[in-house]
């Protein structure tokens, strides 16, 4: 009987989660497999080498944070407002959840370290904000308002992972749903 083949999909499962564990040095063949329960033959049967599963592994994150999320937005046949503020929320609970946030924060490390990877963070960094500035004209911001909120309202989704500020009374919660409704405002 053959042996079970490892598809490629939980290798690439595995380097997201070492790297939202460990950063990209957790990236290793022998540790991903020793998690997958394989050995690492099975990993040279399906990537030529770690690279290649550093490139699928952040096409797999590329497609989760910003095709994904752009296309559960655009399924739903709503106003440029109630988008926005879906992808608010969308965005919110990305950034509440452990490990999207992890690997988040690792792929910004890792890009200031790796040229490739800061290559590739600038093209999602690019997407993201192209999605947004849309979303704000179509919502009658011009295009210097739109730039300035879509600015403003991606700086939040990351900026806001690092700030621990508390707010006298508020949570973190209202704090960040005021300032939307402030982007959001007309």
């Amino acid at each position: 009987m053959p042996a079970r083949k490892t598809p490629p999909e939980a290798w690439v499962d595995a380097a997201l989660a070492a790297l939202a564990e460990g950063g990209p040095d957790a990236i290793r063949v022998e540790v991903l497999a020793a998690s997958l329960g394989v050995t690492k033959g099975g990993f040279y049967g399906e990537f030529a080498d770690r690279d290649v599963l550093v490139e699928r592994m952040l096409d797999t994150w590329e497609q989760a944070v910003v095709d994904d999320v752009i296309r559960r937005i655009e399924n739903a046949e709503d106003d440029a407002h109630t988008k926005l503020r879906h992808l608010f929320y969308l965005a919110g609970r990305h950034v509440r959840a452990g490990r999207e946030l992890a690997i988040e924060l690792a792929v910004r490390d890792w890009a200031r370290r790796d040229s490739a990877v800061k290559k590739r963070l600038n093209r999602v960094d690019n997407r993201r904000m192209a999605y947004l500035r849309k979303l704000f004209r179509q919502i009658g911001c011009d295009h210097d308002d739109a730039e300035a909120r879509s600015f403003l309202a991606f700086s939040l989704f990351v900026g806001s992972n690092l700030i621990t500020a508390q707010h006298h009374g508020r949570s973190r919660r209202d704090v960040i749903s005021n300032a939307l409704d402030s982007l959001l405002r007309a």
